[in-house]
């Protein structure tokens, strides 16, 4: 179909005054030679109704909220025309006040959609979700709708107002205006996608918009493990019994290279965690924060040691809690107290347990990842990363096997 004239006008009723002595906004589509009328469903003090601007004039509360109102109607408008001219098929202004005012009755918008979700998401925290994945999406939330404010100078949008370019467009806003990382911004682009392929799925949007938009490339940088030089260094580092709290550090980074449990678990976990198998040997099961996925490690002898060293009867956890921006501190004196020249945080001792511990010592891969509690193997592969030590062990175990083998070119 050929459109030559499209335009929508809004103008006031004054002849409809209400008992406050506000007037109704009304509109007027324009289609070629057609003509529909609809009611905005608005009212404003005539003195601020700016006729050339179709706009309230000011910064008052009422100009500001009514504006933002004006916006939204006018986006919806446009959104139900380029619907219509997408569909290929002949239509009037009619068609176009109808398609426009079924979808403001009944549309879902974007960011109402997120709400929704993260509401959803909220009620199932200790359930199914982790409290830590929360914060992604409080955050996704955040800027898409600054984004969406700047952009189209609104609060919110219709899914019918998106296009491929938008993601493309919230990309760069989040990289570029905001200085963000790149996986800071993958994270935030996979929940567009993710609600956007939720509202197709219910209906709230004719396509699954930004399917095939390609997520920025992810920096998956390998996890530094300690070397066993520096762990036995850690291990057997002197430190001062007065200094009680550097000792339960030092204790609890050393569980976490026995076992691989992570900061958050390590100053959760109970007694009711531990059980014993048929051949009497203990381990250790628990439910990890971050994912809710179940990790299970049978303790090795230093692990059980460490934890009779701190069992008491007055406390329900295994260890005595100390709150994270304490442990990093003692981490960083742990380093000095032990001569190690590079960085030390908590977390490398999960790293140790996947390699030093674990990997060298011929466990296989998959095993390491059902203890450590990945949902992925390929995160595995980045924790259980090969050393050295390992590759020799496993050519001299290749040659070994292939010795009285004859090669034949």
């Amino acid at each position: 179909m050929k459109v030559e004239k499209f335009k929508v006008l809004l103008y006031l009723k004054k002849s409809g005054l209400d008992k406050s002595g506000k007037a109704p906004i009304m509109g007027r589509i324009t289609v070629n030679n057609t003509m529909a009328q609809f009611s905005c469903k608005i009212s404003c003090t005539p003195e601020l109704w700016n006729p050339r601007e179709s706009r309230l004039n000011g910064k008052s509360k009422e100009a500001v909220e009514l504006n933002a109102k004006i916006d939204r109607l006018l986006l919806g408008v446009n959104a139900a025309f380029d619907s219509l001219l997408e569909r290929k098929i002949e239509f009037d202004a009619m068609a176009v006040k109808e398609l426009f005012q079924g979808s403001v009755e009944t549309q879902m918008t974007l960011l109402k959609r997120l709400d929704m979700h993260i509401k959803d998401m909220r009620s199932r925290i200790g359930i199914d979700v982790a409290k830590t994945s929360m914060s992604t999406y409080v955050y996704t939330r955040r800027y898409l709708g600054e984004y969406i404010k700047k952009r189209f100078k609104t609060e919110d949008v219709a899914f019918g107002q998106l296009n491929e370019q938008v993601a493309w467009e919230f990309q760069e806003y989040v990289l570029k205006d905001k200085g963000l990382a790149v996986d800071t911004a993958r994270h935030y682009l996979a929940i567009l996608k993710k609600i956007c392929r939720i509202a197709f799925k219910e209906g709230h949007a004719e396509k699954r918009y930004f399917a095939n938009f390609k997520l920025p490339k992810e920096n998956r940088k390998p996890p530094r493990a300690l070397s066993r030089e520096d762990f036995e260094k850690i291990r057997d580092v002197q430190i001062p019994e007065e200094r009680v709290t550097h000792n339960i550090a030092r204790d609890l980074f050393l569980f976490a290279c026995y076992t691989g449990v992570p900061y958050a678990d390590a100053v959760s976990i109970t007694r009711d965690n531990i059980y014993m198998d048929d051949d009497g040997a203990l381990w250790l099961k628990y439910l990890r924060k971050k994912n809710e996925y179940l990790a299970h490690v049978k303790l090795l002898p230093e692990a059980i040691g460490l934890i009779e060293k701190y069992h008491s009867d007055e406390r329900k956890e295994l260890f005595p809690m100390i709150h994270h921006p304490n442990m990093r501190r003692h981490m960083k004196g742990l380093r000095d107290l032990a001569g190690i020249k590079s960085d030390l945080v908590y977390h490398m001792g999960r790293h140790t347990f996947g390699s030093l511990i674990t990997l060298e010592a011929g466990v296989p891969i998959e095993t390491i990842s059902k203890m450590l509690g990945h949902t992925n193997l390929a995160t595995t592969q980045l924790y259980a990363r090969v050393t050295p030590k390992k590759l020799f062990e496993d050519m001299d175990i290749f040659i070994q096997a292939t010795s009285d083998m004859t090669l034949v070119l």
